[in-house]
This record gives C-alpha cells, sequence and structure tokens, in this order.
C-alpha cells in the first residue's frame, strides 16, 4: 500500500500526529458517547443489562481482539493505507449502528465499527516513531495522541448527552459518519508513508483466530454469567474454549519463526510491566465510567447531559495530565509519571466508596479529577517503554499488543465490574430509567464493590512498578534487545531515539 519514505518537514509531522490523534479520538470517544446514552437505548429497544453491557464489549470487544493482527498486516503492507481503510470501515459501521431497527442489528453495526481501530491504530505509534527521531520530541508527540484520548473521555459523556436530548440516541453514532469522512480526507493528504517491513512469511492465521477467541469466549462468559448462571454448562464451556485457546495461541506462536505475537517480550520485564499496567489501567478506569454514568441517571435521576457533565472532570483531568506527562518522560524518564499517577488514580478511587444514592457532584467531582489526572500521567510513560521496547520492524506489534491489552482491559472492566455493579439488584433490572430507592440502594452497594476492585488493583499496579524499579535499579524502560536483532551499544530506554522505519 505505501511506497517510500518521505521526510515530513517538522509542522507537516506535527500535522500528522494531530491527525493521528484524531483517530484515536474517534476510537475513545466511541466508547465514553455511549455510555450516556445507554439507559435512553435500553428504554427505547427494551434492552436489559446484559444486553447494554454488548452494546459496549462488541465494539471494544472486536477492537481489541484484531489489533494485534491489524499491527502485523501494517508492518508489512504499510501503516497509511491500513489507516485509511480502518477510517473507512469506522465510519461504515457508525452508519449502520445509527439506522439499526432492533439491537440484533445495532450489535452487527458495532462489530464492523469496531474494525476501524483495529486497523487504523497499531499504525499511528509507528508512524510517530518514524518521524519522531529526536526522545524528547517523540515523548511530546506519543503525550499529544495520548492527550486526545482524554479530550475524548471528557467530552464524550457531554457530548452524548447534548446529543441524546437534543437529536437522540441514534446521532450518537451517525455523527461519527462525517467526521470519518473529514479524517479520511486529511489523513490522505498530511500523514507520511513509512516504508513497509515486507513479510517473508504467511500471514499467521491460526495465531490471530486463536487469540481472538480466548478473548472473546472468556469475555463472553463473563458478561453472560450473571443471566445463564455461573456453574452453567454454556459458562463453564465459554471459559475452558478461552483458556484451552489461550494456551494453544502462547505453544503455537513459541514455535513460529515469526509469530503474530512474540510471547517471549512478556519475559522483559519492562514489557510485561508496561503492558499489564496499561491493562490494569483500562479495566478500571474507563469501566468505571460506565457505571458511574449510569448512577448518576439510573439512582439520582439525571439526564444525559447532566449525567455526561458529572463525569466530566475525569477526561478534562486527564487531557491537561497527558501531555505534561510526555514532557515528564522526556526528561527524567518514563518511571515516576507511571508511579505517581498510578498511586493517585488508586487513591482517589478508593475516595469514592463515600459516595451515596444522593451524593451530590460537588462533593466528590475533586476525586474524579485526581482519578482522571493520575491516569494521564501514567499512561504516556506506559506507552513509549512498550514500543521502545523492540526492533523498528516490530513496533507495529508492539504498539498492537499495547493497544489491544489495553481494550482487553476495557472489555474485562465493562464486563466484571458490571457483574459487581448489578449483582443485588433483582433481574430485569439496570437497563433503562430510573430505579427505585430500594433498588438504587442496591446499585450503590454493588457500585463501592466496583470501586474496591478498582481502586485496590490500580495500587497494586503502583506496587508493581515501584517493585520493578528497586529491584532493578535503573530506568523502568530499560529494555534488553529484541531476540534476533543486532545488539545496541547501549541498554534501550523508552526515551532514547528510536531506529527509523525502513532503516533497518
Amino acid at each position: 500500500m505505501d511506497g517510500e519514505k518521505t521526510e515530513p518537514t517538522p509542522r507537516g509531522a506535527w500535522l500528522a500526529v494531530t491527525v493521528l490523534a484524531g483517530g484515536l479520538f474517534a476510537a475513545v470517544v466511541s466508547t465514553t458517547v455511549v455510555s450516556v446514552a445507554l439507559p435512553t437505548i435500553g428504554r427505547e429497544l427494551h434492552a436489559g443489562a446484559t444486553q447494554l453491557a454488548w452494546i459496549v464489549d462488541a465494539y471494544v470487544l472486536v477492537y481489541a481482539s484484531l489489533l494485534v493482527a491489524g499491527g502485523v498486516i501494517g508492518d508489512r503492507r504499510g501503516r497509511k493505507g491500513l489507516f485509511l481503510i480502518g477510517v473507512a470501515t469506522f465510519g461504515l459501521g457508525a452508519l449502520v449502528t445509527g439506522l439499526a431497527p432492533n439491537t440484533g442489528v445495532l450489535l452487527v453495526g458495532r462489530v464492523i465499527q469496531g474494525l476501524g481501530p483495529a486497523l487504523l491504530l497499531p499504525g499511528s505509534l509507528t508512524i510517530i516513531r518514524a518521524v519522531f527521531e529526536d526522545p524528547e520530541k517523540r515523548a511530546s508527540a506519543i503525550g499529544l495522541w495520548s492527550t486526545s484520548s482524554g479530550l475524548a473521555l471528557a467530552v464524550g459523556p457531554a457530548l452524548g448527552g447534548v446529543i441524546v436530548n437534543g437529536l437522540g440516541w441514534r446521532w450518537v453514532f451517525l455523527v461519527n459518519v462525517p467526521f470519518s469522512a473529514l479524517l479520511a480526507a486529511l489523513a490522505a493528504r498530511l500523514i507520511p508513508r513509512v516504508e513497509r517491513n515486507p513479510a517473508t512469511s504467511r500471514f499467521d492465521w491460526a495465531g490471530a483466530v486463536l487469540g481472538t477467541l480466548s478473548m472473546a469466549a472468556v469475555a463472553f462468559g463473563i458478561i453472560e454469567g450473571p443471566d445463564w448462571g455461573w456453574a452453567s454448562p454454556r459458562i463453564l464451556a465459554a471459559f475452558a474454549a478461552g483458556l484451552v485457546a489461550l494456551a494453544l495461541f502462547i505453544g503455537w506462536e513459541l514455535r513460529r519463526p515469526e509469530p503474530l505475537v512474540d510471547v517471549r517480550l512478556f519475559l522483559r520485564p519492562a514489557f510485561a510491566v508496561a503492558n499489564i499496567a496499561a491493562m490494569i489501567v483500562f479495566f478500571a478506569f474507563v469501566g468505571a465510567i460506565v457505571y458511574f454514568s449510569a448512577y448518576f441517571q439510573n439512582v439520582q435521576g439525571h439526564s444525559p447531559i447532566e449525567a455526561g457533565l458529572d463525569v466530566s472532570a475525569i477526561g478534562v483531568a486527564f487531557a491537561l495530565a497527558a501531555p505534561l506527562s510526555g514532557r515528564m518522560v522526556g526528561r527524567i524518564g518514563p518511571f515516576w509519571p507511571m508511579f505517581a499517577g498510578l498511586a493517585v488514580s488508586g487513591a482517589a478511587t478508593l475516595g469514592l466508596l463515600r459516595l451515596g444514592p444522593n451524593t451530590g457532584i460537588g462533593a466528590i467531582w475533586w476525586d474524579f479529577a485526581l482519578v482522571g489526572g493520575g491516569v494521564g500521567l501514567s499512561l504516556t510513560p506506559m506507552t513509549t517503554t512498550a514500543v521502545a521496547s523492540v526492533a523498528a520492524s516490530r513496533a507495529g506489534m508492539a504498539s498492537a499488543v499495547h493497544n489491544a491489552l489495553r481494550q482487553l482491559g476495557q472489555v474485562l472492566g465493562v464486563a466484571i465490574l458490571g457483574v459487581l455493579v448489578y449483582a443485588q439488584l433483582p433481574h430485569g433490572h439496570g437497563g433503562g430509567g430510573r430505579l427505585a430507592p430500594e433498588a438504587g440502594r442496591h446499585f450503590v452497594t454493588g457500585l463501592h464493590h466496583a470501586i474496591w476492585a478498582s481502586g485496590l488493583i490500580l495500587l497494586a499496579a503502583a506496587a508493581m512498578v515501584a517493585l520493578l524499579a528497586a529491584r532493578s535499579r535503573k530506568p523502568v524502560a530499560d529494555a534488553p534487545r529484541p531476540s534476533g536483532g543486532p545488539a545496541p551499544s547501549a541498554p534501550a530506554r523508552a526515551d532514547a531515539p528510536a531506529t527509523p522505519v525502513g532503516e533497518r
């Protein structure tokens, strides 16, 4: 798809990053904007809690499952061309979803829409790595790219509320159609081409199928477990299928000379910690946003726009902290921003345990801000570490693995936290509409259980980062050379210049 690499001007490089950030914005906002619309969709399409969870997870599950395959295809066929295909697919899925007459068609549209980010996102970090050789500028560029997800979190809930109140829930999806057209036009003009890495072996279809099956089966079991019963044969079979597929995937990838995912990378402490921590953050962070939005609507009776504004402090703080984190990584390395962000977000999440059925936003908005600010501080160093841990020729794979684990965390967060939130509600509750006072108290009790789970796992991730740094006595992003690659002259650092794509 792509031709020879061209060197953009400095201004052109930053414009390209802005377009790439627009793709990330579209991918993330399609989760947050929907979270506010779920109660309205539940009322109009008569959808229960399980169906509403699938509206979120059908999109994110496809997105997460195919990111790695999209990264490898981009490495081999060209990143810019795949970005454009991803944008077009995203727009098509949004059109199908917005016109859906029932939940079945809506879910089909969400699956199509989820294919878009799986194609357009993996190459984004690879392009940034290729066009920014200076470590400080590259870290700032990644910070700008990451900030777009914070902006999506900041404006998504409020935007969703405005759209639902003014135009109806369908336009939550349909607004992505013209946005995708604009993004494609800008990408065709502004994104530079980088030299692809020609494949020396066939694409790993078996690995792609096994990896997708493992994630899909586990997510299916978690989401459907409350309705079908955790001990039902179908749920147990789903979990068993997921675990077997995961074991087969790992075994298969270890035997391949050019695997879809080089699972040996997870033997590197820096790579493993950065990816596991990112999965934990998205488990606790994005999953929680969905249920805080539901709390303000279903328990306190707020309108969609009011609920969006209630949770907007999370995204605003994230958007402010992410670029600051990028500059910090460029100057002092990734350890302290990563650790501090995880610790702050975990502690602030636990502070939300004082939330009750009638707690006003004035009493908790600063907790939301600390949660969002902490996450914004931690994500850029995680991303920088993960991408810098591999040779440039495999950067697409590494960024795809990192993004896939982030989205897998989101899938598991929405599913598992949803089980905790709705566990004490009578069957059939949790869709649309305000809950009766007694049911509202049960909802808050379940929300407290989800808050405990989210806060403790964030603090555990902070402890994991601290233990790694204390054990190694060097910056957390230090990484040994990729297997089979040439030995570097000095230990690879997340803030060290990467080999430009096409120069290996």
